[in-house]
């Protein structure tokens, strides 16, 4: 699940201000910078075109870049972006130099996995997942492009804790053990029928219970004629 690098032709941009990203922008590039690794930052622009499909593709900024600046490799990852609030097309990006064996702190999506296995969904319960992305540490070279988090086994009112997902080697979660990722929400009018079933089941023990004083009562009746079988002997003697 490492993440593959990209490449990312680029070409630099000799003046900064908004005078000059808007020049940029007009020729159909989005301007941009890199900066980090203790090294002056360089200012950039990136195809307009080139810059959106990578990131509607997804996972733009946990996706390592080598950006080809004039015949010599930055080795990079997205960190920022900024999109019109308008039209929604970029008109900025940030990108980290990384040198080599350095850590990152990266946000990686969640990934469920097995839901239509859990014996919660198959109840009718519902996946809700709380929390979409985790917060990591881990070298730049073993960046995760998501994690997995199988719900297989859940049964409804369950949850899938930090701690119950396996992490890759050399990965570390920021976020506490105890989160709770996903749980499996139970149906509508799933109480109703728990309450309705509870007193179903113990409605079915009251004949049980009934039955002893039933047989208890029995046997006075069975006594009453024995006593009154006695009566009329007493009643010769008297005579």
């Amino acid at each position: 699940m490492a993440t593959t690098v990209k490449e990312l032709k680029a070409t630099a941009r000799p003046k900064s201000g908004k005078g000059a990203a808007r020049a940029e922008r007009r020729a159909g590039r989005v301007p941009g910078v890199i900066y980090g690794n203790n090294q002056p930052p360089l200012t950039i622009s990136i195809e307009d075109r080139e810059l959106r499909q990578r990131i509607l593709a997804g996972r733009f900024l946990t996706t390592l870049v080598d950006i080809d600046l004039e015949g010599k490799k930055h080795r990079v990852i997205p960190r920022d972006y900024h999109l019109d609030p308008v039209k929604d097309f970029p008109i900025h990006v940030d990108f980290m130099r990384l040198g080599e064996g350095a850590t990152i702190r990266i946000s990686v999506p969640l990934h469920v996995v097995k839901a239509e296995g859990s014996p919660g969904v198959k109840r009718g319960g519902t996946v809700n997942i709380v929390a979409h992305a985790i917060e990591l540490e881990c070298g730049v070279e073993s960046i995760p492009q998501y994690i997995e988090a199988d719900v297989g086994s859940l049964e409804i009112g369950h949850s899938l804790h930090l701690s119950d997902v396996k992490l890759p080697a050399g990965v570390k979660a920021l976020t506490r053990e105890d989160a709770t990722l996903v749980t499996i929400v139970p149906p509508s009018g799933y109480a109703e029928e728990q309450k309705a079933a509870a007193a179903a089941a113990a409605g079915g023990a009251a004949p049980g219970a009934a039955a002893a004083p039933a047989a208890g009562a029995a046997a006075p009746a069975a006594a009453a004629p024995a006593a009154a079988a006695k009566a009329p002997a007493g009643g010769d003697k008297k005579k």
